[in-house]
């Protein structure tokens, strides 16, 4: 391992050990596979965490830190999120879009935000998204995923045209990680983001060091 190696961290939003924790899973062993990085991951399974009330503590505070004190999100997650040069951040799709789990991760970073609005910027992003059916929300949950990078400053990937568009998209059949297995054109589609993802984050690595 040198200085250099670009650090990735996984997310699954899913309260369930199944096909989403698998993708994202997947993703990370291609990233390590094929770009020797170093990896970490996150699992919203069996985790409590809170949602966002907007209480606004962590803006009138502006010290990093959330009204809950759910160690789950507020020491760990947080630590990750900071550490990773890159995520990728999946999610089962409910009812179209991302996960509950998923939202209130999404949400509760706003507390890392209103310490210091720059703290995601330039990390890039890509997305993952799982669904029991064919074409059942995966394009609308990945786009949740990315509107939050946006907003945040971070650069979002896809997987380029023909295959993976947005993002890494899954039809598990509803067979939870057997299905996903099964996926082979959704498991293309992930390590055609993945591929993009490295790369463009080894290049902005590359060149920081260089500046």
């Amino acid at each position: 391992m040198t200085n250099d190696q670009i650090k990735i961290l996984g997310i699954s939003g899913s309260p369930r050990l199944g096909s989403t924790d698998f993708a994202v899973n997947e993703a990370l062993r291609y990233a390590r596979e094929k770009y020797n990085v170093k990896t970490d991951y996150f699992s919203a399974h069996k985790k409590n965490i809170k949602f966002c009330i907007h209480c606004d503590l962590c803006v009138r505070k502006k010290e990093g830190k959330c009204v809950h004190k759910d160690d789950d999100v507020s020491q760990e997650l947080f630590q990750k999120l900071v550490w990773a040069d890159a995520w990728i951040i999946g999610s089962p799709v409910y009812q179209g879009n991302v996960s509950a789990q998923t939202k209130a991760i999404l949400d509760r970073c706003r507390a890392l935000v209103a310490k210091d609005i720059h703290i995601f910027k330039n990390k890039v992003g890509g997305a993952i998204a799982s669904g029991g059916d064919r074409i059942g929300g995966q394009e609308p949950t990945i786009k949740t995923i990315i509107d939050f990078y946006i907003i945040n400053f971070m650069l979002p990937v896809g997987g380029g045209s023909f295959g993976a568009n947005l993002g890494g998209t899954i039809w598990s059949k509803d067979q939870k990680a057997e299905g996903t297995k099964e996926d082979e054109v959704g498991l293309k589609s992930i390590h055609k983001m993945v591929k993009r993802l490295a790369q463009l984050t080894i290049f902005l690595k590359s060149a920081k060091k260089d500046e």
